[in-house]
């Protein structure tokens, strides 16, 4: 029976430690330091680094910070030279070179180029690229596979939109207005038009 006891103890322990989330984290390419996969706290990626959940503070020198499910702020030491990766889930503020959220997003992200899959927020960058649905995009080129709420870029893409100002936007689908020195929009009341377009069912 002393033994059964011992032995439970040592797996409760195990578990724990294997499971364990801690405030400080040390991210190198193939490991972290302490090894823990959830960090509560601040996080340091020196070239590379990957864990499972982080919350609080990300920073990155001269790395990408790769996590399954980020709430914070990603900050890298040198703006230019930092990047954050978040695989599943997002909510907080992302800065860096290059912005790669797979999954859920809601905040802000500020970057050379933004990469997302279902973002609510606002994108600032270059090159913003959303997949499925975002509702701000500040940039160079603003491109949606889905649906955008407002682009403000050079050039605009959305699948569907309800405004974009640029010098040049596209659409296939306009549900509000376009303000640009050439506007597409494949329901607007001209599918084609200088200056502005609006939606042609209004």
């Amino acid at each position: 029976m002393k033994r059964i006891k011992i032995l439970l103890g040592m797996i409760c322990l195990i578990s724990t430690m294997i499971f364990a989330e801690t405030p400080f984290q040390l991210g190198v390419p193939g490991t972290n330091m302490p090894a823990d996969q959830t960090v509560k706290g601040v996080r340091f990626n020196l070239l590379y680094g990957k864990n499972t959940n982080m919350s609080g503070l990300d920073v990155n020198i001269l790395a990408l910070g790769e996590t399954n499910n980020f709430t914070g702020v990603q900050l890298p030491i040198f703006y230019g030279l930092g990047a954050n990766k978040v695989n599943n889930s997002f909510t907080g503020v992302g800065l860096g070179a290059a912005n790669i959220h797979l999954g859920q997003s809601t905040g802000v992200v500020l970057g050379f180029v933004n990469y997302t899959n279902d973002f609510t927020g606002l994108q600032w960058g270059f090159v913003n690229f959303n997949q499925k649905k975002s509702v701000i995009n500040l940039g160079g080129i603003n491109f949606n596979e889905g649906e955008s709420i407002v682009d403000i870029g050079f050039i605009n893409y959305a699948e569907k939109t309800t405004f974009q100002l640029g010098m040049v936007n596209f659409t296939n689908d306009l549900q509000g207005i376009q303000v640009g020195f050439i506007n597409f929009a494949k329901n607007g009341f001209f599918p084609v038009f200088p200056f502005f377009n609006i939606d042609g069912r209004l």
